[in-house]
């Protein structure tokens, strides 16, 4: 929704997951030459203050990137993460946050391309600010990137990595995610698409798993984090998923050493735990 701001909850536990496998995707397109795109239907701002503005009204980074900041026992794959996170605090102070716009521009190599929507105006102006002088190969939208993916696919490369992160503040988001997956598939059956989600209370998020199982009978992981258990009055996020269609085969051993990893550190009481399904070829 157009109200939504994703500085309010930047580098929160929800953040760590999404982002630790953003990262995953995007160095395992990078092992071979040839050029790939990455397509972001939900950009927001690009990057974000943690120390100043909205990010300081509840700190959740304080429950996510605060806790892995500055560790010396992180598995590889969120040491890969942290690494891109600190890139964006050279100063050794964590004051920066990455979204996924720009942890993509720090991986892509020359012959990549990057192609990002943005329906916020606020946020789509510092977007674009962020990559002013990126040229074509970064190409911003002002628009629904539900829709808006859909001359983009198949990309000219043949090889992508679409990310569909809605704020699922209007109940319709599921629905549409779906869709757009759906969608996809049909126009660009090899493409990577990594979808997050909310945990909460609402029946669409309990179900959408489920439903996001139904797309493709195989290549697909699936894997969520809860930090506590669904809060008593029905509000408010206790975790968040990743559903993966297409996912290298790297993944699932890089997610088995490192979610019991997350659960103990991120953990905040009984409720925590991971959830880890796969269905390969």
């Amino acid at each position: 929704m157009l109200s939504y701001r994703h500085a309010f909850h930047a580098g929160n536990h929800a953040d760590v997951l999404k982002h630790a496998i953003v990262v995953q995707l995007l160095q395992y397109l990078g092992k071979k030459d040839k050029a790939y795109w990455y397509i972001d239907t939900h950009a927001g701002a690009g990057a974000y203050a943690l120390r100043e503005g909205y990010a300081t009204k509840n700190a959740e980074f304080d429950t996510g990137i605060g806790k892995l900041w500055g560790r010396s026992d992180l598995p590889p794959m969120l040491s890969d993460y942290v690494d891109e996170v600190a890139a964006l605090n050279p100063d050794g102070n964590l004051r920066f946050y990455p979204g996924s716009p720009y942890l993509a521009w720090r991986l892509m190599r020359e012959q990549d391309r990057m192609r990002l929507f943005e329906l916020h105006s606020t946020e789509i102006d510092v977007l674009r600010h962020r990559f002013h002088d990126a040229g074509r190969r970064v190409m911003i939208y002002a628009g629904d990137g539900f829709d808006g993916i859909k001359p983009l696919l198949p990309p000219p490369p043949r090889r992508a990595l679409v990310l569909i992160d809605p704020s699922y503040e209007d109940k319709r988001d599921y629905s549409r995610t779906i869709k757009c997956v759906e969608d996809g598939l049909q126009r660009f059956a090899t493409g990577t698409y990594a979808v997050w989600y909310p945990q909460v209370t609402r029946p669409e998020s309990q179900r959408f798993p489920e439903q996001l199982k139904r797309l493709q009978d195989k290549n697909w992981l699936h894997v969520s984090l809860s930090v506590k258990r669904p809060p008593h009055d029905g509000f408010g996020l206790f975790g968040s998923g990743m559903f993966i269609v297409n996912p290298p085969y790297t993944l699932v051993a890089a997610l088995k050493e490192t979610m019991p990893w997350l659960v103990r550190t991120l953990g905040e009481d009984d409720g925590a735990q991971f959830k880890l399904e796969s269905r390969g070829d």
